[in-house]
This record gives structure tokens, C-alpha cells and sequence, in this order.
């Protein structure tokens, strides 16, 4: 059986990815995927060997064919988007053109146009890749700049790292989920055997652990929270500690405050890699955690 941690946070800035890349160093070779795909960044730490890049196409997207245009003016009429642009050439000729970070694929001007002179072909929104990093496979992509459907390229790559594990015989496969609670949160989540949420002993990081508790308590996922730079704000810590517990997720552990955490990441390496007393703590939350 395939055990899938996913390790996600309130917001970004939490530590998320430093406490990912140590869980992927402490693991037995598991297979690791990298789904925050709007701003990836467990790569920068892993160092991947890339071995496989596939482009990512979901939705669509209009183009207008000037050669066929007769100028009518009915798509800018009626896209609710502004996404539709009429300019004047230099030989001063009419112009309707789609501006593709506006336009939300809707095919509403493909299905008005009089003269079917507008295209709609699938949408490329990004990329994603099969890597080899010094701790085993990992999966991740980049979302395309202003594109959308992040959370559909998340289950592609979850589907691609589950197929991998699958393959090599793994039995774990580490998670470096997005932060927030929206639609790629979702997509990372549903499913997965255990969730940590990485806090901060802050008020703005005691409300995002109340959203998050609330998603992950949704769709009934096994829940831990550990607490990154507790010592900052012992007070705080207890209160969201004990937020925790009435949601009923397991206490995983803190770490301290460790300015060697930063000169881990300029080396490039994950914290439980070097020297450093908060790779102690991150030992104790990764033997804490019921997989």
C-alpha cells in the first residue's frame, strides 16, 4: 500500500518546503512531488536531474483569423471579459485581436462570429517534469504566467508521482503541497493518507490553521500541525496548539528558530542535511507522524 503525505501550510512563507525537502532526505527513497505549481520551488533545494518534460494543455483559448475578420465588431460587442481589443493598423485598417491573459476560453465569440473566423484551440498553460534528485523521484511543473486550471495540472502530477511509486515499488510518496485553501489545495489533499500543516506562531498564522483545519476536517483527512520558529512566540504556540486539538489533529511537534535553516538552503541542501539544531525537531515531527 502507497502512503501519501501531503505537507501544506495556511500561507506561504511558513516553512513548508524547508520541513518537505527534510521529510523526502529522512524517508527510505520515496517518491516526491512538488505541487505547488504556481511557484515551485523544491527544486532549488533537491537539485533534479531532469529525464522527462511533458507540456500541460487544458481549456482553450480564442484566436481570431484576420485573414477571414470582416471587422463586424460582434465578439468585442459581447465578451463580458474585455478580452477582445479593436486597433487600427498602420494601414489603417481595422484590427480584432484577443488578448489571451484576459480571455477565459468561454467560446462564446466562437459560437457569435458570423463568418467562423475565430479559433479555439486547447489552451497551453504549462509543463511538467520527471526528475531524479539524491533522495529518489520527484515529480513537479511550472503553471504557465496568468494561466489557469492549476488545480488540474496538481492531479497530474499526484497521478504521475502514484504511477512512479507504483512502478518502482515505493511505498511513500512526500508532497510539498501549495498554501492557502483554494482549488490547488483541494486538489492536493483529497485523498492523501496524512496531512501536515506547517504554523506560525503569529495571528495571521493562528487564523490560516483555522481555514486549513476546516478544509482538511472537510474532507476527513488525518491531520497533524507542527509549528515552525515556536520559540519567537511561546504564547501564541500554545493557542494554536490548542486549536488544533479541538479540531482534533495531532500536536506533530516545533521547531526552533535556526538561522542555520537559511545557510541550509544556500548550500543547497535540505536542514536534517547539516549540522543544525532544528533538524533535531524535524526529526522528532517526521517519527511523530501516524504513517
Amino acid at each position: 500500500m502507497i502512503k501519501e503525505l501531503v505537507v501544506i501550510s495556511g500561507k506561504g512563507g511558513t516553512g513548508k518546503t524547508s520541513v518537505t525537502a527534510s521529510f523526502a532526505m529522512l524517508a527510505d527513497h520515496p517518491v516526491i512531488a512538488d505541487c505547488d505549481v504556481d511557484a515551485a520551488d523544491l527544486h532549488l533545494i533537491l537539485s533534479p536531474h531532469i529525464i522527462e518534460r511533458h507540456e500541460f494543455y487544458s481549456g482553450h483559448e480564442a484566436i481570431i483569423r484576420q485573414d477571414d475578420c470582416n471587422e463586424c465588431g460582434v465578439c468585442e460587442e459581447y465578451c463580458r471579459f474585455d478580452a477582445i481589443n479593436m486597433n487600427v493598423n498602420e494601414s489603417g485598417e481595422t484590427v480584432f485581436t484577443v488578448d489571451p491573459v484576459s480571455c477565459e476560453g468561454c467560446g462564446l465569440c466562437v459560437y457569435l462570429c458570423p463568418v467562423d473566423a475565430i479559433d479555439f484551440p486547447t489552451r497551453r498553460c504549462g509543463e511538467w517534469r520527471i526528475s531524479e534528485t539524491r533522495c529518489g523521484s520527484m515529480v513537479d511543473a511550472r503553471l504557465g504566467v496568468a494561466a489557469e486550471n492549476s488545480g488540474k495540472l496538481v492531479s497530474t502530477v499526484r497521478r504521475e508521482a502514484r504511477r512512479i511509486a507504483e512502478d518502482q515499488n515505493r511505498s511513500m510518496i512526500i508532497v510539498d503541497g501549495p498554501p492557502g485553501i483554494g482549488c490547488p489545495v483541494i486538489a492536493s489533499v483529497t485523498g492523501a493518507s496524512q496531512v501536515l500543516i506547517v504554523s506560525e506562531p503569529t495571528v495571521s498564522g493562528k487564523h490560516d490553521l483555522e481555514r486549513v483545519l476546516a478544509l482538511t476536517g472537510h474532507f476527513k483527512i488525518p491531520t497533524a500541525v507542527c509549528i515552525n520558529k515556536w520559540d519567537l512566540n511561546p504564547a501564541m504556540t500554545e493557542l494554536i496548539e490548542e486549536t488544533a486539538r479541538k479540531s482534533e489533529a495531532v500536536i506533530a511537534g516545533r521547531i526552533r528558530y535556526d538561522p542555520l535553516v537559511t545557510s541550509a538552503q544556500m548550500q543547497g541542501k535540505a536542514v536534517v542535511e547539516i549540522d543544525a539544531p532544528s533538524a533535531n525537531d524535524i526529526y522528532g515531527i517526521w517519527e511523530n507522524l501516524t504513517l
